[in-house]
C-alpha cells in the first residue's frame, strides 16, 4: 500500500511539472504577459508620437504659418521689419540681431 500511495504522488508531481514549469506552462505565461504589458506601453507611447508627427505634416500642408513658424525656429529666419531676440538658457544677456534697414533708392539712412 505504502508503494502504491509513493507511485501516485510521483505521478501527480510527474503531471504537474508541464503546468508549472512546462512549455505554457505558468511561469512562462506570466513572463509572456509581462513582455505584452510592456509592449502595449510602448506601442501607445509610439502611437502618440505617430499622432503628434501626422499632426504637423497636416499643418505643413495646410498652413503657411506652420512652415513660417518651422524657418523661424530651426533656420533662424527673421522678415526684414522684425527685430530677432535669441535668449540663452541661464539667463544670459539677450543677443539682439537687427533686421536690415530697407532704403528706398536714392534716400540715405541715417545711424542710430
Amino acid at each position: 500500500m505504502r508503494w502504491l500511495a509513493f507511485i501516485l504522488v510521483a505521478l501527480i508531481a510527474a503531471l504537474q511539472y508541464p503546468m508549472w514549469l512546462g512549455k505554457g506552462g505558468w511561469l512562462q505565461v506570466r513572463e509572456t504577459d509581462r513582455q505584452l504589458a510592456a509592449q502595449r506601453e510602448t506601442n501607445a507611447r509610439l502611437k502618440l508620437r505617430n499622432e503628434a508627427l501626422d499632426a504637423d505634416v497636416r499643418d505643413l500642408k495646410t498652413g503657411s504659418e506652420a512652415v513660417e513658424e518651422r524657418a523661424r525656429a530651426e533656420l533662424g529666419m527673421i522678415r526684414s521689419d522684425e527685430v530677432f531676440f535669441q535668449l540663452q538658457p541661464g539667463g544670459g544677456a539677450p543677443k539682439v540681431a537687427p533686421a536690415p534697414a530697407l532704403t528706398a533708392p536714392g534716400s540715405r539712412t541715417v545711424p542710430r
